[in-house]
């Protein structure tokens, strides 16, 4: 699938894991189930994790503001 746009890119990793790192440094790591165009974002089997990519604990089904994310990555 091509990406020539940034929600294109987003789109493509629908269902798919990825990382979420925050402005206050969290890091969270789940499915990518849905997002709007302001990137506020829902996460399935969402997990945060620490700085080096440990486990801190398991969350569910969360719900991330746009303006809160400072990346999204593939997992």
């Amino acid at each position: 699938m091509e990406t020539d746009r940034p929600l294109d890119a987003l789109n493509a990793a629908r269902n798919q894991r990825v990382l979420v790192e925050l402005k206050n440094k969290l890091q969270i790591v789940g499915k990518l189930k849905a997002f709007d165009i302001h990137i506020n974002t829902v996460l399935n089997d969402a997990e945060e994790h620490d700085e080096s990519g440990g486990l801190k604990r398991k969350l569910g089904t969360v719900f991330i503001r746009g303006d809160m994310i400072v990346l999204i990555s593939p997992a």
